[in-house]
This record gives structure tokens, C-alpha cells and sequence, in this order.
């Protein structure tokens, strides 16, 4: 299950495991990276990273910027109960569920009558376009790729997984050492994301969070309100590294 963060998420393992300073940096003796690392450049006291990747990611900067605002400012909706993965598998025949090697929980006719019991209130697109079609109707929104500015909130544990997304995508202009802890909040997230849904993985060492009971949907809310606060810190560094590139962008 947690092939996840190496499929969905697309930041290689060697990558992950380098360590970059980010934008503005000077490191001391460090002149093997000028033949090791693409975009550093020589300057007095060491190297930095050349200012032409912060050009060349303009696009990227701007677009990141927006979504991370737009996201910080919202309220955390803390009502799907993580009711996305089994959204997944809504009366989908055998041969199409996702992680068919391992059972549902609760058998496919109860799996089904759960969804149709308990609200769909997915924000998140990269979360509901895995949706069957006959779950997407029963959905509260509509997520669209370009609407995603719109949507998403920090009470979502996909949005929060992609805090690491976002923090990749910058690099290098952003430290290895961001990077690598919202790869570890993602991490955690996964793990919780994956107790929450219909899949019984007690054999692979991840008991269930029971959202078909109170209280299951207690403890999946604790557990929302905890990663939204950690991923708030993370999503203000992130903003903060955003920020100081558009100065740079804006002074150039």
C-alpha cells in the first residue's frame, strides 16, 4: 500500500534521498557538485544554485503559490470519514477493484449499502476521478482538475498528502529537508488513509478504523484534525519558500 508514494507521487527514491539547500544558499567545498548536479554555478565562498531555475520554474512557483493559499484559507470540512476509497469500489465488478488481492472488510453488498448510508463530500480530484460512475453522482461536489484552486481544504487527508507533491515540484529551489518531512507526513497520512478503507489489511499489519461505526468516525476526525494541523505548518513553509521566489522573480 505504501508503493503509493512511489507510484502516485513521482519524486525518485535517489532524489528523495539527496540533500539540496534550496534557493539562496552558498555551500562550502562543495565543488564536485558542479559536475554531479544540474543548475549550480560557482560563486564567492562555494556554490548556489544558478537563478535561471527560478525562471525556468515561474510557471510552476505561481501555480503552487496560488493552491497552497487558497487551501491555508479555508476551514478544515472534516465530514468524509474517508468515504473516497470506498467511493472506489461502489458496485464495481470483481475484476475492477483496485487492491483486489485483498478483501473487504465488510463483503461487497455491505460495502455498497455503506456508501449509500453515509455522505460522499470528496473535494479532491485526484480522490474522486478514481470514483465508479455510478458513486460520482452521489458525490457533494464535482472536482475538476482546474477547479482544484476552488476546492481543496486543509480537512482533506489527500490534499495534506500533497503537500509533498507540492514540495517536489519546487525542488530544488525548496530544501531536501522540506521535502523530506512532508514525504514523512505523507507517509503517515497513507497509513491512516488505508486503515479507513474498505480493504480488510489486518494481515499486512494495518488494523481498521471502522467508519461504518461512531466510533470509528470519531477516531478518523482525530485523526484528520492532527494531520491538518501538521500539514498547516508544513503548507506555511511552503507558502514561505513560495513568497521569497516571487521576490526574486518580481526584482529580476
Amino acid at each position: 500500500m505504501l508503493d503509493f508514494l512511489f507510484t502516485y507521487y513521482h519524486h525518485r527514491p535517489s532524489r528523495l534521498a539527496r540533500w539540496d539547500p534550496g534557493y539562496g544558499f552558498v555551500v562550502e567545498d562543495a565543488e564536485a557538485w558542479l559536475n554531479d548536479r544540474s543548475h549550480y554555478v560557482r560563486v564567492s565562498g562555494g556554490v548556489t544554485l544558478d537563478p535561471v531555475v527560478v525562471h525556468r520554474k515561474r510557471h510552476v512557483i505561481e501555480r503552487t503559490h496560488r493552491l497552497l493559499a487558497a487551501t491555508a484559507a479555508r476551514p478544515a470540512a472534516l465530514g468524509c470519514f474517508g468515504m473516497h476509497e470506498w467511493a472506489m469500489v461502489y458496485r464495481a465488478p470483481a475484476d475492477q477493484i483496485r487492491h483486489a488481492s485483498h478483501p473487504l472488510r465488510l463483503g461487497k453488498a455491505a460495502t455498497d449499502a455503506l456508501v449509500e448510508t453515509l455522505p460522499l463530500r470528496c473535494t479532491h480530484f485526484d480522490a474522486f476521478r478514481f470514483f465508479t460512475a455510478d458513486a460520482e453522482p452521489l458525490n457533494d461536489n464535482r472536482p475538476t482538475r482546474q477547479g482544484m484552486v476552488d476546492l481543496e481544504q486543509p480537512g482533506c487527508l489527500h490534499t495534506n498528502m500533497d503537500c509533498y507533491r507540492l514540495a517536489y515540484t519546487l525542488w530544488p529551489l525548496v530544501s531536501s529537508d522540506l521535502v523530506a518531512d512532508c514525504f514523512e507526513l505523507a507517509l503517515r497520512i497513507r497509513e491512516v488513509d488505508m486503515r479507513a478503507s474498505p480493504y480488510d489489511l489486518t494481515a499486512i499489519g494495518y488494523p481498521p478504523i471502522r467508519i461504518e461505526t461512531a466510533a470509528g468516525r470519531a477516531e478518523y476526525v482525530r485523526h484528520q484534525r492532527e494531520f491538518a494541523a501538521e500539514a498547516g505548518l508544513l503548507r506555511g513553509r511552503l507558502l514561505a519558500a513560495t513568497e521569497a521566489l516571487s521576490d526574486v522573480l518580481r526584482d529580476s
